[in-house]
Order: C-alpha cells, then sequence, then structure tokens
C-alpha cells in the first residue's frame, strides 16, 4: 500500500464526507465570485450554451442497419432523446426522428438524475435493446432491457433484464440470453473496479445462477464475453485484460472448450467474415517473417486457428506515417492514415490475386478525415465520413465504395474565422525529436497564447473544429496551439511506448519544448501562454506547474491525475500501472516521484496561477487528486482556485448548461490572467 502517513489532506479524498463537501463549496463559491460574475461572463456563457444547444448542429449517427441512431441535447431536452430515422429521412433539412426514449421525461418520473451512457440493440431484429443510464455521469450504471414496440422498460418481475449500478459489461447472444460482466458479489470485481468473471445469463433466471464462462484474475483490468452473429460465421469469444496494453483473446470451440489466439498479448485482433486481422504495437517475428510495430496484417481466421501464419500486409508504418482508422464495408477495407497528423483515406480490397489499396478520396489539409459510421451486415459498401479542421466546420459525407461521396450535413459557423489561418510547427525537444504543433491564430498574430495537450495512452490529438475554442478564446484574439506530443499515438504505438514509465519523462519534454519553441518564434511570452489539459492531461499540467513554471501565465488542470503515489489505489486508478508504473515497485517508484506533482509541490516556488477543476461523480480519476493539490498549493500560498462539479462523472459536466458555465469559466479565467488589461482584482483571505 502506498505511504499515507505524511498526507494531510488525505480526509478530501473522502468524496462525499460532510466536512470535505463544505470545503469545495468554500472554494467553488470563491471561484465563481471571481471569474464567473459579470456581464462579460454572462453573455460567453450564453453564447456557449447556444452553441450547444442550436438545432443546426449535426446529428451524428449511428447506423444499425436500416436505421440511424443518435443522442441529442438541446434547450429543451437537457439530459437528452434517443431516437432514430431512416437513412433517407437522415438526409432530408429537417428529419422525422421516432424518439425511443425522453430522458428528461424518465429523470422526472422516476426522480433520479439519469445521465445517457448508451445502448446495446439486438441484431437484425432491433425489437429490444439494453439500456444504460449512470447517475451524475459516472461510469458505474444499471443496466436495463427496453422494448423498442412499446417505448417501455421491461420489469424484472416480467422477465426484463436488469443489473444494478456497476461498471459492467453486457452483450446480446440471442433474444433470451446475454454475457454478462457486474459486481456480483465479494471477490467478483478486480482491483480496478471491473468485472473478473463473465457470466452466460438466461432470461427468467436469477443472475446468481448464472453459467460462469470465464474467470480472470483480481490483478486484471476486466474480463468480458460476447458473440458474433455474423451469419455463417458465429463465434463465441472471451477477452481478457491483464493490464491496459495487454490482453488475451479465447475462441469457443464447437465443443465448448476456449482456445486463446496466438498473437502477441499488445497487438489489436479484429474479424470480419473469414478474414483476422492484427495490428501490431510492437515488432513480431511470426512464420519466418518480421513486422514493425504499426503494420497491419490479415490472414484467413480458420487458417490461423489451424496453425498457418502466412499474413498479407495491408499497411506499413514508415517515419511519417501511422494508422489512425480502419474499418470493414461488406467487400472492403477502409484505412485512415495519419501522415504528420493529417489524415489520408484508403480503399483495401481482397481479391484473388491478393489484395489492392487505392486512394478513396482527398483529405483537406490541416484537418481530420474519418470513418464515422458503417454497417458491413446490412447496408452493404455505404458509409459516412466526418471532415473538419480548426477553423471549418464538420462536414458529414455519406458514399458508397467505388461511387461520389455527398456532403449531406454541414455544420455552421459559430465564430467568426475570417483572416484565421492554420499553420504546423515542430520543436525540438531534448532528445532531439522533433515534435510537431498546430498554431491557430490570426495571420502572424502575437499575444496570449493557450495551448493544449495530452500525452498517454496512445490518444492522438488530430486537428478538429471547436466551437467553444472558438467563441472564448480564437473570437477574442488569442492564440490556440495543439501540441502532438509523445505518449499519444500520432506516429503509431511506438509514439507512445516510448514514453511509457521510465520515459514518461518524454512527455513532459516535449510540452515544454513546445512552449519554448512559441516563445523563440516571437508568437508569445512565457506571461502570455497558458496551457489546459484533462485527465492524463490534467497530469501533463501538474507537472508543468511543478516543473517548468517559468515558461506558463496560467495553467488550467482538469480532473486530473495528480498524486502518483496513491493513484492506484482510487478507483480506477489501479488500471493505469501499465501506462505510468506501480509506485509500491520501489524501482518504478524511483522515477515516479521525480514528477509526481503532488509530492512536488514547493513552498517556495514562483507558480503561474492556476484554476483545478473536477467533478464529485467522477468515479474514473478520484476527485481527491485535485482536492489535495489544491489544499497543498493555498497552505503554501500559491496562486489557486478551484471548482468542482457535483455532477458530471469524468467528463466533467452531466449536461450542455453544465458545459457552457464550466467552459466560460475556464476561458475567463486564462483570458484574466494571460491579458493584463483584463485582470480583476485578487481574491480576499
Amino acid at each position: 500500500m502506498g505511504a499515507v502517513s505524511d498526507d494531510p489532506y488525505l480526509w478530501l479524498e473522502a468524496v462525499e464526507d460532510e466536512e470535505a463537501l463544505g470545503w469545495v463549496r468554500e472554494r467553488n463559491a470563491r471561484t465563481t465570485a471571481l471569474f464567473a460574475a459579470g456581464e462579460q461572463f454572462t453573455e460567453l456563457e450564453d453564447r456557449l450554451l447556444a452553441m450547444l444547444d442550436a438545432d443546426e448542429r449535426i446529428p451524428l449517427p449511428g447506423r444499425r442497419g436500416k436505421f440511424l441512431y443518435n443522442f441529442w441535447r438541446d434547450a429543451q431536452h437537457t439530459r437528452g432523446l434517443w431516437r432514430r430515422t431512416s437513412p433517407e429521412e437522415y438526409r432530408k433539412d429537417e428529419p422525422d426522428w421516432d424518439v425511443l426514449i425522453d430522458l428528461d421525461a424518465l429523470s422526472d418520473a422516476e426522480d433520479e438524475n439519469w445521465v445517457w451512457a448508451g445502448a446495446s440493440v439486438f441484431r437484425p431484429d432491433q425489437h429490444r435493446a439494453l439500456v444504460e443510464l449512470s447517475r451524475g455521469g459516472a461510469d458505474a450504471g444499471v443496466v436495463r432491457e427496453f422494448d423498442m414496440a412499446t417505448r417501455t422498460f421491461i420489469d424484472p418481475e416480467d422477465g426484463g433484464f436488469y443489473l444494478p449500478e456497476a461498471k459492467s459489461s453486457v452483450s446480446w447472444i440471442d433474444p433470451d440470453t446475454v454475457y454478462v460482466g457486474t459486481d456480483f458479489g465479494e471477490g467478483s470485481l478486480t482491483e480496478s473496479g471491473y468485472p473478473r468473471i463473465a457470466k452466460r445469463w438466461r432470461r427468467g433466471t436469477a443472475l446468481a445462477d448464472a453459467e460462469t464462462v470465464f474467470e480472470g484474475r483480481a490483478a486484471d483490468i476486466s474480463i468480458s464475453a460476447g458473440f458474433d452473429r455474423t451469419p455463417g460465421f458465429e463465434r463465441h469469444y472471451v477477452s481478457r485484460s491483464t493490464d491496459f496494453f495487454n490482453h488475451e483473446i479465447y475462441i469457443q470451440r464447437a465443443d465448448g472448450s476456449l482456445e486463446q489466439l496466438d498473437t502477441p498479448s499488445d497487438a489489436g485482433e479484429s474479424w470480419y467474415k473469414s478474414w483476422l486481422f492484427v495490428r501490431t504495437k510492437s515488432p513480431w517475428d511470426v512464420g519466418g517473417n518480421q513486422f514493425p510495430t504499426g503494420a497491419l496484417l490479415a490472414i484467413d481466421f480458420d487458417s490461423f486457428l489451424a496453425g498457418e501464419r502466412d499474413f498479407d500486409i495491408l499497411f506499413l508504418p514508415d517515419a511519417h506515417t501511422s494508422l489512425y482508422q480502419y474499418t470493414w464495408t461488406e467487400n472492403h477495407v477502409l484505412l485512415v492514415t495519419l501522415s504528420d497528423v493529417q489524415t489520408k483515406l484508403f480503399v483495401v480490397t481482397p481479391g484473388t490475386d491478393g489484395w489492392t489499396t487505392v486512394p478513396l478520396t482527398d483529405a483537406p489539409e490541416m484537418a481530420s478525415t474519418s470513418v464515422l459510421t458503417v454497417d458491413p451486415l446490412e447496408s452493404g459498401d455505404e458509409f459516412m465520413l466526418t471532415s473538419s479542421g480548426f477553423t471549418n466546420p464538420t462536414t458529414l459525407l455519406a458514399g458508397s465504395v467505388g461511387a461520389d461521396l455527398v456532403a449531406i450535413k454541414q455544420q455552421p459557423h459559430y465564430f467568426d474565422a475570417e483572416g484565421v489561418v492554420t499553420e504546423q510547427f515542430f520543436a525540438q525537444s531534448l532528445d532531439g525529436t522533433m515534435i510537431p504543433y498546430f498554431v491557430v491564430r490570426q495571420a502572424n498574430a502575437t499575444g496570449p497564447t493557450l495551448l493544449g495537450g495530452y500525452g498517454g495512452f496512445e490518444v492522438s490529438r488530430t486537428p478538429g473544429y471547436n466551437g467553444s475554442n472558438g467563441i472564448g478564446w480564437l473570437s477574442r484574439g488569442g492564440i490556440s496551439v495543439t501540441a502532438n506530443i509523445r505518449g499519444g499515438g500520432e506516429y503509431g504505438p511506438e509514439w507512445h511506448t516510448q514514453a511509457q514509465k521510465a520515459g514518461r519523462h518524454k512527455v513532459y519534454e516535449d510540452f515544454a519544448a513546445v512552449a519554448t519553441d512559441l516563445v523563440t518564434r516571437g508568437i508569445t511570452t512565457p506571461d502570455q501562454l497558458g496551457a489546459v489539459g484533462g485527465s492524463n492531461g490534467g497530469l501533463l499540467m501538474g507537472v508543468m506547474l511543478t516543473q517548468y513554471p517559468k515558461l506558463f501565465g496560467a495553467l488550467v488542470c482538469q480532473v486530473p491525475l495528480l498524486d502518483m503515489k496513491r493513484y492506484h489505489l482510487l478507483l480506477a486508478g489501479a488500471s493505469w500501472v501499465a501506462e505510468y508504473g506501480d509506485p509500491d515497485d520501489p524501482a518504478e517508484w524511483d522515477f515516479i516521484k521525480q514528477y509526481s506533482p503532488y509530492q512536488n509541490v514547493a513552498r517556495d516556488a514562483d507558480y503561474p496561477p492556476i484554476l483545478l477543476t473536477t467533478s464529485t461523480r467522477d468515479d474514473r480519476v478520484h476527485p481527491g487528486h485535485a482536492r489535495k493539490m489544491a489544499a497543498r498549493l493555498e497552505k503554501y500560498g500559491h496562486r489557486v482556485w478551484y471548482y468542482e462539479n457535483i455532477e458530471g462523472g469524468h467528463g466533467g459536466a452531466s449536461n450542455n448548461a453544465q458545459m457552457a458555465f464550466q467552459s466560460a469559466l475556464i476561458y475567463e479565467f486564462l483570458w484574466d490572467r494571460l491579458n493584463p488589461r483584463a485582470r480583476v482584482s485578487p481574491p480576499q483571505g
């Protein structure tokens, strides 16, 4: 167990303790009184909320056969509507939506603070759904079976599937059977709080009587089971995640036994009909060949199970290009690649003479284009794409392989981008690696600059339209910067893996290099440079505060990890040991302690002002991280402000109004701190 005896703020980890909540309310009041009051804040908040509630937004759909499904929030439906329509109807300017669940009405009727968490619809009939609802936006949710014809939930007393609040996984096998992983009682969850046991549960039987299919270990991340219902290619399977980046896949044989797929534990596997795909995340020697990190390979599934290892290569990376996305239509594979963080699209097709690759369509520069939705089993080779850039709102395109693409929806402009340009630069990190970053500004502008970054879990930061940033920052004359630092996936898996555990310092050196380069290029000054990040990006902000304070004029740290001595003991923290290391291992704590923000707060340092935000209902990253950091910074007399939303989960907000408020608060804080002419008086006491 991590040492806690020297932590005077451990009491703030008691999430709903009245003393802790009193501490939260006092600081919320202080922060909102300073930055969320006055005409300027109200005007900004109203503009942001109007954008979030606007009917002109694109209702991005998910396709299931003959229906397009969408979850929608607006001013009249603050909690949201789950609805569907036909592809033909969807193309109209004002589609006729069939509302399945009105979450506002349901919350009022049941006196619950329901937040939408998703639904699994039974295919192909689409007459039933397993709907997950969370209280206040937490990761843990309640699963309830929904009748699509009657628009009602099926009472468990009448045979409906129901799971109480937990971090569950559930999927259909047939209309009367599901695979389920949930909190079955003592010992049924992993140390990370996810299911350790997968069971087969039949309608009309007690959950306690469900048949165990697979049991993992307490130290695993999670266990789940599923069923591929593709006609002629039905497969039952089990997935065991041994850590965040390694897993085992088992296929059920005809006799009911399980056969483990002989693929690297860190690779990504998928299958469609007769094909098995493997995306390597480290070099793989197999079948007399060595495949590099980041390759996409294909082989006949049954041949692979029989011992064949003669893979076809569908994609090979190079120094500038990585695989970003791939997905099947009925007869083709759509590939999206990143070339220096800009997308290119291809169609890959199997044939009697092997696979052929041709361009799909041209993608605009300084933008991201990706596949939104396909349904290879019921929609042929049809697909949709979304494309957007920092100043170009999202366009939704529809087409079919071999046919022209048609723009069917266009998101409106939410801010005036006249004269705003997007540029890409490269900064040299401490070890010589060149780090790309995007700058969005009026041509040749200098001044208050907001730098964003993440740097973890192979998450790529690609160009995309952000109306909130445009309204709250660019419209004021601010400059916006996105850094593509290591730890992400912009250049493939190695861009991530070299920054894991003992290599974590590279994430922070990269971000500091971008900050320094912005000043060297004359785009901004340290006093006018701010930075923002959330979750793992919140850890990034904590390190910038404690290790690189002279580079920044202000920081915003959202739903962060900060106490890296105890992170693995809090909520889902144990699942991230493969990313950061184990603090209980002296050898690994030796490198973690070098950057852990909470342990590295110095009394006599000169830190830039920082705003820490979190959510009481975040059951992924514990709010204690932000609470304790704020308390320690306060104790040492540093400039710190704190805001905690009582709802919202890890996203920080559970509805559009809360999102608008928090965004306005962040932009007001940053503009005030980075623009001395706008600065308000410091708080008293």
